[in-house]
């Protein structure tokens, strides 16, 4: 037993992706030295040393980030395939651009109720019965169908058709298609504008606490 005499300290937000593979490092040294003091290993000896217990250390550590990145942000841990193998893959690259457009359409358009759970669990947001009793006020205009499944599916079919239509008149040169595909692009493009231009209405946007400014 031997007193412990400090701490490595890293700052991260939420500890994910790169603070994840820095932390698995330290982590890494940290056992040896402990596998060390106990006599388990010798003096010489590393967790690389032991092919079964270092692709174990690197599942299990890889595993448990991809467990709190998902939590936190819905999808697994981006650089997950260094911190399993030591070395970036294909794969893995492939994999981190997929987990990155998912977390810009879940962080805009579905964690603002996710917000609110963390927000009310950390006490953040207090319950009041004065306040949470009383009727919630409807939306209006825009906000109360704005919708951005909605509006995406929209505009690509829009586009599918406007396409369609193109080919269309191109093939038998009727103005009938070409009036058809310049409509289906004025709708495809004007609700690509209104989305465009109303971004924070179609976004899910925590409704009980409010930073302070």
């Amino acid at each position: 037993m031997k007193e412990q005499l400090g701490v490595v300290r890293t700052n991260c937000i939420d500890c994910l992706d790169r603070t994840n593979v820095t932390q698995s490092m330290i982590g890494r040294k940290m056992l040896e030295l402990q596998l060390k003091r106990i006599g388990v290993f010798g003096a010489e000896e590393t967790i690389s040393s032991h092919l079964n217990f270092d692709e174990r250390y690197k599942i299990l550590w890889a595993n448990h980030g991809d467990d709190v990145s998902i939590q936190y942000s819905g999808t697994p841990a981006l650089k997950g395939d260094f911190v399993r193998y030591g070395h970036r893959t294909t794969q893995g690259v492939l994999k981190d651009g997929w987990s990155s457009l998912v977390r810009y359409y879940l962080n805009n358009f579905a964690d603002g109720t996710k917000q609110d759970a963390i927000d009310l669990l950390q006490g953040h947001y207090i319950v009041a019965m004065s306040r949470d009793m009383a009727p919630v006020p409807q939306k209006g205009g825009l906000e109360a169908v704005a919708n951005f499944p909605v509006a995406l599916a929209v505009v690509l079919i829009s586009f599918w058709f406007a396409t369609m239509s193109l080919k269309q008149a191109g093939s038998d040169y009727k103005h009938k298609h070409l009036f058809f595909s310049l409509l289906w692009t004025g709708i495809c493009v004007g609700v690509a504008a209104l989305v465009r231009a109303n971004g924070r209405i179609f976004c899910n946007r925590p409704r009980l606490h409010k930073p302070r400014g």
